[in-house]
């Protein structure tokens, strides 16, 4: 995300960025997956603490990567079924340049 400059301030703040409103659904359903991911991390570091043989940690390693995956593919058809046709919709073609390089980040 893009930090902006606070007016009040002149630093960089969250409270200057974009917002978008969802709906219940939505959020509950990004919240779970949030929830089990950091449940995923929590296990491996107690595999760490647990001295568990590296190529069972990197097991789970590979199964939060994929959740991570999972959760940005559901964020980001969300993001394309609603910010940017609404954007587009609008006018604001420069959506799309926004999202190209989103999709640059996600693939690298």
């Amino acid at each position: 995300m893009e930090e902006k400059k606070c007016p009040d301030t002149g630093e960089n703040c969250i409270c200057c960025t974009r917002h978008k409103h969802r709906e219940p659904a939505e959020a509950d359903a990004l919240l779970r997956r949030l929830n089990r991911i950091e449940g995923q991390v929590r296990g491996i570091r107690g595999m760490v603490e647990k001295e568990v043989y590296c190529t069972d940690i990197l097991t789970q390693v590979s199964a939060v990567q994929a959740a991570l995956n999972a959760f940005a593919r559901e964020l980001l058809g969300n993001h394309v079924k609603t910010c940017v046709v609404q954007d587009i919709q609008s006018g604001r073609t420069e959506v799309v340049d926004e999202l190209m390089n989103t999709l640059q980040k996600l693939m690298k």
